[in-house]
């Protein structure tokens, strides 16, 4: 499981979740954040400081975000 940033991220980037991660696996789009999916640990320590509540455990996405798994997926391709 991963962690996954979703919609209420676009245009906000509060910055809170990359100065948290320990792993530094969350970095910065042009328009959002993301989160690499193949070195989050699973820590939960983003999902916790986030001030938009954007960011999901990955099984936990709900459905109207569940595009965000894929996007986030797609920008560290």
């Amino acid at each position: 499981m991963a962690f996954v940033i979703t919609s209420p991220c676009k245009d906000e980037k509060a910055a809170e979740c990359v100065e948290t991660c320990p792993v530094d696996c969350i970095h910065e789009g042009d328009d959002m954040y993301y989160i690499d999916p193949d070195s989050c640990i699973d820590c939960g320590a983003c999902e916790a400081v986030c001030p938009v509540e954007a960011i999901y455990a990955d099984d936990e996405v709900p459905v109207e975000e569940q595009k965000f798994i894929q996007l986030n997926k797609d920008f560290f391709k």
